[in-house]
């Protein structure tokens, strides 16, 4: 189950960053980060209620907002202890998922998505690296082969995306992106930790509520001084779809990490196959160029999730 879960929010990942990248054009990235966060938020908002008036709408259910519905023997000794524990670990997670969006959502602006996705894909290696050390998980030759696969088309990517005077080395936005992915891993090694101790439905809705609130002072203090200086802001249609797409595919992606036999580098790794959709994009969408050596990058990444997928049924 949580393979398939894994598989389903690779697809709307995919399209939450075709979203991320039409919002984007000629747009300013932090209110439209901060936008995406409040819709996010008000998705979620039936069970943030619930939680907080023990209103019980959603209780033994998927849905179910409590802190410890499914591990009852992390609720601790007192409850209100717990609970506060509870919200300063979603508090923590904010942090880390808020900071790769900010590096994100910049590297997405000015680079094609045919070249952020392919960068994205190869996350998992470094959470793999994480899941070894920390988790002690182990991965068979099948899923070695498709770890393999993911290094060598990123060092093809690097090698393409020349023919677009992108340079790997010199281009700021590509650090951005690697430091996203960095971050990143960081987020999915601690989003397997926290899911051993808190329901799905309590992590997604806290730490959108908490995001929210961060990315309110971060466009106070940063962007509104600067606003007429900067890339002004515009509306476009593709805001509340991030939210929506990016809701789905995080709901997918913790229930997953939620079941007992679910592993983090695993998840990780088929969740990158978002590049499939995004690159779609890409192409339809965004009509980005230098497709064909890209399409080999493509292919490399396809043919890892095949092995992945076969090495852990």
């Amino acid at each position: 189950m949580w393979l398939l879960l894994s598989f389903a929010s690779a697809a709307f990942l995919g399209l939450y960053d075709a979203s991320k990248k039409s919002a984007l054009k000629d747009n300013a990235v932090l209110p439209v980060l901060l936008l995406n966060t409040v819709f996010a938020t008000l998705i979620f908002s039936p069970f943030i209620i619930d939680d907080i008036f023990g209103f019980g709408w959603f209780s033994g259910t998927l849905f179910d907002s409590s802190p410890f519905a499914g591990h009852p023997e992390t609720s601790g000794n007192t409850e209100e202890g717990s609970v506060l524990h509870a919200h300063l670990l979603v508090i923590l997670k904010s942090c880390i998922v808020l900071t790769s969006w900010i590096f994100g959502y910049f590297g997405l602006k000015h680079l094609p998505i045919t070249i952020v996705g392919p960068i994205n894909a190869t996350r998992p290696v470094l959470v793999l690296i994480g899941a070894m050390l920390v988790f002690g998980e182990r991965l068979n030759a099948y899923q070695w082969i498709g770890v393999i696969l993911a290094i060598l088309s990123l060092f093809l990517l690097s090698r393409s995306s020349k023919k677009e005077s992108v340079d790997f080395t010199h281009n700021k936005w590509i650090w951005f992106v690697a430091a996203a992915s960095v971050i990143g891993a960081i987020s999915g090694l601690y989003d397997k930790f926290i899911m051993t101790k808190l329901s799905p439905m309590f992590v997604q809705g806290w730490y959108n509520f908490y995001q929210m609130l961060m990315m309110g002072i971060v466009v106070l203090i940063i962007w509104m001084p600067l606003r007429k200086k900067t890339t002004p802001f515009h509306w476009s249609m593709a805001i509340p779809l991030i939210s929506i797409f990016i809701s789905a595919a995080d709901f997918a992606y913790l229930t997953a990490l939620n079941q007992p036999d679910s592993m983090i580098s695993v998840v990780s790794l088929i969740r990158r196959g978002s590049v499939l959709v995004s690159f779609a994009c890409g192409v339809i969408l965004f009509r980005e160029r230098n497709l064909k050596a890209k399409a080999i990058d493509l292919l490399l990444i396809l043919v890892g999730m095949i092995f992945i997928y076969f090495g852990s049924k």
